[in-house]
């Protein structure tokens, strides 16, 4: 795989801040034709540099308004990451080191549903919430 260059980043902040924006455009913006475009992106997809396209929701719309991040310190890490699975207000689960060994980030309707929510991990062991309440950076392009 050949590294990425300065034309393949430009392209890739553009798909970034909408994965539907035209070749055409594309094209336009990096100064390239539409066929080299074209095959860049092609080369990009190959080599898993881009793994998929995908949408942004408008979470408020939607009913899940409010963010809210569970720390949680458990033995219990398969039945967890189990339950983690099947609750649908759950959009990340990760791994962490530290005091807390798992990060949780819910989008939940209202803080009602946080609570209920910490009721059912309260088997997997103690937990820390925090809630959301102003977003300052959300889905920064990182090249």
């Amino acid at each position: 795989m050949k590294p990425i260059d300065d034309v393949d980043k430009k392209i890739l902040r553009i798909l970034q801040r909408n994965s539907r924006t035209p070749i055409s455009q594309i094209s336009k913006e990096v100064s390239m034709s539409q066929p080299s475009v074209k095959e860049r992106i092609v080369k990009l997809e190959e080599n898993y540099v881009i793994s998929g396209y995908t949408i942004t929701l408008n979470l408020r719309e939607m009913e899940r308004g409010t963010n809210a991040f569970i720390l949680l310190k458990t033995e219990l890490c398969r039945q967890l990451e189990a339950f983690c699975e099947q609750a649908p207000e759950v959009s990340d689960l990760v791994r962490i080191s530290g005091e807390y060994n798992y990060l949780i980030k819910l989008q939940v309707p209202s803080v009602k549903e946080l609570a209920e929510f910490q009721d059912a991990i309260m088997k997997f062991g103690p937990s820390k919430s925090h809630i959301g309440t102003k977003n300052i950076i959300e889905n920064r392009v990182i090249l």
